[in-house]
């Protein structure tokens, strides 16, 4: 039995004893996790007890954002050690199908994905993982960063999709904290400058605090006719659509150059319309994201040799004990919030 925060149904969680098959193979890691963030899809879970098709039918561990130290290794792990600070990446594919094969494992059918019904996720004192998908932080990276590397991971994913050359200028719908992460990898991806627009004026600040972004209030203007008036009028290089507004994914087109590029990042609750001839009209390249693959350890790298700061993004850290209340506080999406993570406790 380990302890665990259970999400037992569609709106209620509990701290408590749970069993959780441990087993460790050749090829796994033992992992004391220390921190855990807070992620839009375990909050999805927790209010409305499905996201499409995955449903929640039993009782369910949470969190997938995590970060620890290595305890046991399996006989066959060769580049981990007892004692390594690591952060996981928490998609499991089969390494043997045509996905992966190809080098796109984020979209196997058969990935195991923590806090994915019916696989359960990380926030509990212990987990086994395969050492393949466990990454060795530097040492001047710490957990709360380690566990940032997820949401990270997709923001670099998206920045890879757009093919961004030097100097294009781009433009992020949605302040969230993946349309923030988005931003600072399109930063990191050679982009001259990166407009981020939103209607929360407190998350606009945050982002709008990092070297190389600019904000946009939609409350006060349309992003279109700020992109216009930043853009003389020839539009942005690179669209990346992070918000999954219906109204945001129809004004794509107006947002991009011709010829550029739109990336879809945001992911709808519902089938949403989209201006096809407004796209057609400019020969726009359209991309569009599911998680990652192969992108972990580039990640890491940024973050390690200080290229990436996103220790302004952690808004509250909360300790174990108070998971509930860390989740309650996601549920409210305070203006001034973030990334909420929780810490547990060294064994």
């Amino acid at each position: 039995m380990v302890k665990a925060l259970v999400l037992e149904k569609k709106g209620e969680l509990s701290l408590r004893d749970f069993t959780l098959e441990q087993t460790l193979g050749s090829a796994d890691v033992r992992i004391d996790i220390r921190t855990v963030g807070v992620c839009g899809s375990d909050v999805h879970y927790y209010t409305h007890g499905k996201i499409g098709p995955f449903v929640v039918n039993e009782p369910m561990i949470l969190g997938h954002e995590a970060a620890g130290v290595v305890v046991e290794v399996g006989a066959d792990v060769r580049h981990l050690s007892v004692g390594d600070r690591v952060c996981m990446e928490p998609g499991i594919p089969d390494q043997t199908s045509r996905a992966s094969k190809l080098g796109i494992y984020n979209v196997d059918p058969s990935v195991q994905f923590w806090a994915t019904p019916p696989v359960h996720g990380c926030l509990t004192p212990q987990v086994v993982h395969p050492a393949a998908f466990t990454y060795k932080l530097p040492d001047n990276v710490s957990f709360a960063e380690g566990a940032m590397v997820e949401p990270f991971a997709i923001g670099m994913q998206s920045a890879l999709r757009a093919r961004i050359q030097p100097g294009d200028i781009a433009v992020v719908a949605g302040a969230g904290p993946i349309g923030m992460m988005t931003a600072l990898a399109a930063l990191a991806g050679g982009c001259a400058k990166v407009y981020v627009a939103d209607l929360a004026q407190p998350k606009l600040d945050i982002i709008g605090a990092y070297d190389g972004i600019e904000t946009i209030n939609i409350r006060n203007k349309p992003v279109a006719e700020a992109i216009a008036e930043a853009t003389d009028g020839w539009g942005a290089d690179v669209v990346f659509e992070c918000s999954g507004a219906a109204p945001a994914i129809l004004g794509v087109p107006a947002l991009a150059r011709p010829g550029g590029t739109v990336v879809l990042v945001g992911m709808p609750v519902d089938p949403v319309p989209m201006d096809v001839v407004g796209l057609q009209a400019k020969e726009l390249r359209i991309e569009t994201v599911f998680r990652y693959a192969n992108i972990y350890d580039r990640a890491i790298a940024l973050i390690g040799a200080g290229k990436v700061d996103l220790t302004p993004l952690i808004s509250a850290t909360l300790p174990f004990e108070e998971s509930i209340a860390a989740f309650d506080r996601a549920v409210e999406a305070r203006e001034t919030d973030v990334k909420i993570q929780i810490e547990l406790p060294a064994s």
